[in-house]
């Protein structure tokens, strides 16, 4: 097929509707009618000889053929994108921009309030959301640009994407102060003996540490199971429960809740924190900038 066949738009369609998978939802999103968006389906199956959607329950689903073009497709759109974008300049003081992080519970409390600091600073009009790192679709909502990055321990992206080391996080034992084990350092034998609270977080690097864990032949004596880290400081502060806690957000918790932390008496892994971005994105200058704004606040 020669590219002087191929309208642009066409290809415009096709990876909205690999997205949204709503004829309606793409008119909307491209600023068409529904007829047009059909009629650009219509043209694209006609010109590639296959049915590229079908409908379903779940809206439109490509099919094989439209599935193995999606990638290629999306990667030319971006490229075009970001060379049409070359001159254009983000100004931090005078922008509007809302930034959508993809992080963990922990990511919220430890990188927030330095990285709000900042913005209010540097940058007073932008604005963030963050979204569950360990979401299902991740991988989708980056490549869409619903997601601008993630930041965590995140082996579900890696074909199409770039990724900076910020950190490493060691683990700790954390506790309320005064507490029979606040003298320094523990043993294995008295860490299996207290009372644990238990974050059980699959899918994160924290998941990983709990399996090391296991693996040791550790049997803690777990009185209560969560499924985030924002109510652990208040739990610790009030009872005689002991954590496993990465040491940032240890560090965090301390003089809000009262606690203290000691070196883990296990050998437990250093999990490796990292900052992602999709390739349809690497030389978009407001993107460029955030990266480079976490990178020198939070890097070690």
């Amino acid at each position: 097929m020669d590219l002087n066949e191929i309208d642009l738009n066409l290809l415009v369609v096709f990876d909205q509707l690999i997205h949204e998978k709503r004829v309606s939802a793409v008119a909307v999103k491209l600023g068409l009618t529904q007829p047009a968006v059909s009629n650009a389906l219509s043209r694209l199956r006609k010109m590639l000889g296959d049915d590229l959607f079908l409908r379903t329950s779940r809206g439109m689903e490509p099919t094989p053929y439209a599935s193995r073009l999606a990638e290629p497709i999306a990667y030319a759109l971006g490229t075009i994108r970001d060379t049409l974008n070359l001159r254009s300049d983000f100004n931090p003081a005078t922008s509007t921009r809302k930034f959508t992080l993809a992080v963990t519970d922990i990511g919220e409390i430890y990188l927030l309030p330095r990285l709000m600091t900042e913005l209010a600073r540097i940058a007073p009009g932008v604005t963030i959301s963050t979204v569950r790192g360990t979401t299902a679709n991740l991988r989708d909502e980056i490549e869409a640009g619903h997601v601008d990055l993630a930041i965590g321990l995140l082996p579900q992206l890696k074909s199409g994407y770039f990724q900076r080391r910020l950190f490493r996080q060691r683990y700790v034992c954390m506790f309320r102060k005064g507490h029979a084990l606040d003298k320094g350092k523990i043993t294995a034998a008295e860490f299996a003996e207290a009372q644990h609270v238990v974050v059980v977080a699959e899918g994160t690097g924290h998941a990983k540490v709990d399996e090391s864990i296991q693996r040791k032949k550790i049997t803690r004596n777990i009185v209560l199971t969560v499924p985030h880290f924002v109510a652990v400081g208040h739990i610790l502060s009030t009872t005689d429960m002991v954590a496993t806690v990465p040491e940032r957000y240890a560090s965090a918790c301390i003089e809000p809740f009262g606690l203290r932390y000691v070196p883990h008496p296990l050998p437990l892994p250093e999990i490796g924190i990292n900052l992602f971005w999709h390739a349809k994105f690497h030389k978009e200058p407001d993107n460029q900038w955030l990266r480079s704004l976490i990178s020198d606040t939070f890097a070690d």
